[in-house]
């Protein structure tokens, strides 16, 4: 088993949606924007989110703009940012973040929630994150369907056999705990595939998001065992796999390849 170099590049989108061509440069213009140093940008038209401690993620109360149809995951017709996300658009100055008693969280108060690491998310984590999504990718939480129409085509939900026949009050309310259940299924200490992550593409849509183009797996510290890379490759369902190391801010991508040596006279 080789490893091989793996560059990210950031592909391209169709020109016959405008919004989506829209929603591109406006990330891109904020993150260029930012330079080096992380700022909290500002745009005209900003998101609205309310942070909810129990759930670890951001619930959008006024949704501004096209950046919408590749964030946020949708559940009984509410929109929830899991903290990735929310740390990143309101980096690029796309959502404004309020408490619970509706006062405005700051840059920095956010950054502290991904330090405690008390919303299923370590700092490497946002780090692959951001830097995918800067790159223009479409990146979903693993096995987190983009919405309860999307698990039932074929997404792992916990409770999707028991969404029929609830009030409005008992579907949100389940909602939220199959949110959470799969948010702590991911175990950071463990090789596995934190993120789904798509190309580029106008046509991306939450219900039908299709297979994607590759999973990432967090690495720490020595390179993952060959036969734990061998298991969970197994699992991938044909799905290309990227290893995914960060150092001092650096973000590196790998994958493996079976090779045979040739047989020597």
């Amino acid at each position: 088993m080789e490893a091989t170099d793996w560059e990210i590049s950031s592909g391209g989108a169709s020109d016959d949606d405008d919004n989506f061509e829209q929603d591109i440069k406006e990330e891109e213009e904020c993150l260029r924007s930012s330079g080096n140093m992380r700022k909290l940008q500002f745009r005209k038209h900003a998101s609205t989110a309310r942070w909810n401690d129990e759930m670890g993620m951001a619930e959008v109360l006024e949704n501004k703009g096209s950046l919408w149809t590749t964030s946020g995951i949708v559940r009984c017709g509410k929109i929830y940012c899991s903290i990735e996300e929310t740390l990143f658009l309101i980096e690029v100055g796309a959502l404004h973040l309020l408490d619970h008693d509706n006062s405005s969280l700051s840059l920095k108060d956010v950054y502290k929630k991904v330090a405690e690491g008390k919303s299923e998310c370590i700092w490497e984590q946002f780090e692959v994150y951001r830097h995918l999504k800067s790159l223009g990718y479409i990146v979903g939480k693993h096995k987190v369907p983009w919405s309860v129409k999307g698990a039932r085509n074929g997404g792992d939900i916990s409770s999707r056999s028991s969404i029929e026949n609830k009030g409005s009050t008992d579907f949100e309310s389940e909602d939220e705990k199959s949110i959470c259940e799969l948010l702590n299924a991911v175990q950071l200490n463990e090789l596995t595939p934190i993120f789904d992550v798509y190309l580029p593409h106008s046509k991306f849509r939450k219900s039908s998001p299709g297979d994607p183009n590759f999973m990432v797996c967090l690495t720490r510290g020595y390179p993952p065992p060959k036969t734990d890379i061998e298991v969970i490759e197994r699992k991938s369902g044909g799905i290309p796999m990227k290893y995914c190391h960060v150092e001092h801010g650096r973000v590196c991508f790998f994958s493996f390849d079976k090779v045979k040596l040739p047989v020597l006279p």
